[in-house]
């Protein structure tokens, strides 16, 4: 496994320190794993899981008939509408 890669997807720190040092990117940020985010982390989270639920492709329920990552991902823009709720 690469030192820049974390096992649990996305990158790790160093990984994001080589893309801003290389000109890639900027600004590169860790995931909010935060279950309640708020401020900035709860824009962030909307967002990210509105991007990843716009174009779904998959299953929404597993075999067990539980929903699955993709399914929990529809929260994106609940998320969104709150953090434009508490910003005002």
């Amino acid at each position: 496994m690469s030192k820049y890669k974390d096992p649990e997807g996305g990158l790790t720190e160093a990984g994001r320190r080589k893309f801003e040092s290389s000109g890639e990117s900027e600004n590169l940020q860790p995931g909010v794993k935060d279950k309640s985010p708020a401020g900035q982390a709860l824009r962030r989270k909307g967002s990210f899981l509105t991007r990843f639920y716009t174009n779904p492709s998959g299953p929404l329920v597993d075999d067990k008939g539980k929903p699955t990552r993709l399914a929990l991902a529809a929260k994106g823009r609940n998320m969104l509408e709150k953090y434009e709720l508490q910003k005002d």
